[in-house]
C-alpha cells in the first residue's frame, strides 16, 4: 500500500493503476543510534520517507526497534552487514573468514572485496552471519520485513548477492534492493555491470525490485539540491517503480562520532521534510510506498 507525498502522518491508498508511479524512499542504518532512529521516524511522519532498513548490528537497534510498531505505514527491511565498525553477531569460530587478523569485520566494501577477490572469504560464513542477523531482526525483535539490502551495497558482489537472494527467499521476504550508478568512468561502469547481473538474479528468483534507483552515488550527501536531482533523475526515466536510499540523522548526535563516514545526516533530514521535495515527488507523478507495493514478478 502506498502513501501520498504530503506532510504529517500519511494515509495509505492502494498502489494506483491510473498511470502514477511508485517511489520507495528508504532510510538505511536504522538502529545505528537512538538519535538516528528518531530522525528516521520524523522523516516519515513529517516528510516523504516511506521505508527504512534496520541494521541488526546497530548499537541502538534493541532500544529503537520497538518504535517501528507505532508506524504501520513505514515499510521495514533488513540492512545486512559483514562490513563496518560494529562487531558481527557470530564468533570467529563460526565465521572465521569474515574477520580480519585483528578480529574485526573489514571497515569498508573495498576491504571486503580485496579479501573476497583473493579467495579469503567463504560465502558460507556470509550466509551464517546473515542468518543470525535475520533471526535477530525477526524472532528477537519481532519485525515484519518487506525487503533485504546490505550495508555499503555489498550484495552487488556476486557471491554476496547470491547469499542475499537465497536468504530473502528462505525468509519469505518479497523484495531485494538493486543498487546502481549513474556516474561515469570505470567505477560507474563496473557498478552497472554488477547491477545488471544482480537484477537478473533477483528477478530469476521470483523476487521484486524497483525498476529505477538512486542513492549510491550520493551516499551521505543527499542535501536538498542533490535529493531534488535524484528525484528528477528517476522521474525523467522510464521506470514506473524506483527507490532512493538515504541516511537521515540529527546534527550533533554524539553517538555518530565513532563513524568516520563524513555523512551530512542533518542535511538529509532537512531535505526529506522539505516542501520542495514533497512537491518534486508529486510533480513526477509518484506515489510513496514500500517493497510490498511493487507489482508481482511475472512467473513468480
Amino acid at each position: 500500500m502506498g502513501t501520498t507525498p504530503r506532510a504529517g502522518r500519511a494515509q495509505r491508498p492502494a498502489y494506483p493503476d491510473d498511470g502514477r508511479r511508485l517511489l520507495i524512499v528508504t532510510a538505511d542504518d536504522y538502529g545505528l543510534t537512538v538519535a538516528g532512529a528518531r530522525a528516521v521516524l520524523r522523516a516519515h511522519r513529517e516528510g516523504v520517507l516511506s521505508s527504512t532498513s534496520v541494521l541488526a548490528l546497530g548499537p541502538a537497534v534493541e532500544r529503537t526497534a520497538r518504535w517501528l510498531a507505532d508506524e504501520p505505514a513505514l515499510s521495514v527491511g533488513a540492512h545486512l552487514a559483514v562490513v563496518g565498525e560494529d562487531p558481527p553477531l557470530l564468533t570467529r569460530r563460526e565465521i572465521p573468514t569474515l574477520l580480519t587478523r585483528a578480529g574485526r569485520l573489514p571497515l569498508t566494501w573495498s576491504g571486503f572485496l580485496t579479501r573476497a577477490a583473493a579467495g579469503l572469504v567463504d560465502p558460507a560464513d556470509v550466509e551464517r552471519e546473515f542468518e543470525a542477523q535475520m533471526q535477530r531482526l525477526t524472532r528477537d525483535l519481532g519485525l515484519s520485513l518487506a525487503h533485504v539490502d546490505t550495508h555499503q551495497h555489498l550484495h552487488l558482489w556476486p557471491a554476496v548477492g547470491r547469499v542475499t537472494v537465497e536468504v530473502a527467499r528462505r525468509w519469505n521476504i518479497p523484495g531485494v534492493r538493486l543498487p546502481s550508478s549513474r556516474s561515469g568512468g570505470p567505477r560507474g561502469h563496473g557498478i552497472r555491470l554488477l547491477s545488471r547481473a544482480l537484477g537478473r538474479r533477483i528477478r530469476g528468483a521470483g523476487l521484486a525490485t524497483p525498476d529505477g534507483y538512486a542513492g549510491l552515488d550520493e551516499a551521505g550527501a543527499l542535501h536538498l539540491p542533490r535529493f531534488l536531482a535524484a528525484v528528477d533523475a528517476v522521474g525523467a526515466s522510464t521506470a514506473r517503480t524506483a527507490e532512493i536510499n538515504c541516511h537521515p540523522g540529527e546534527d550533533g548526535d554524539p553517538d555518530l562520532s565513532r563513524y568516520a563516514w563524513g555523512y551530512r545526516w542533518g542535511a538529509e533530514l532537512a531535505a526529506l521534510t522539505s516542501r520542495a521535495l514533497r512537491d518534486a515527488v508529486a510533480r513526477h507523478g509518484f506515489v510513496l510506498g514500500g517493497y510490498r507495493d511493487l507489482p508481482a514478478v511475472a512467473g513468480a
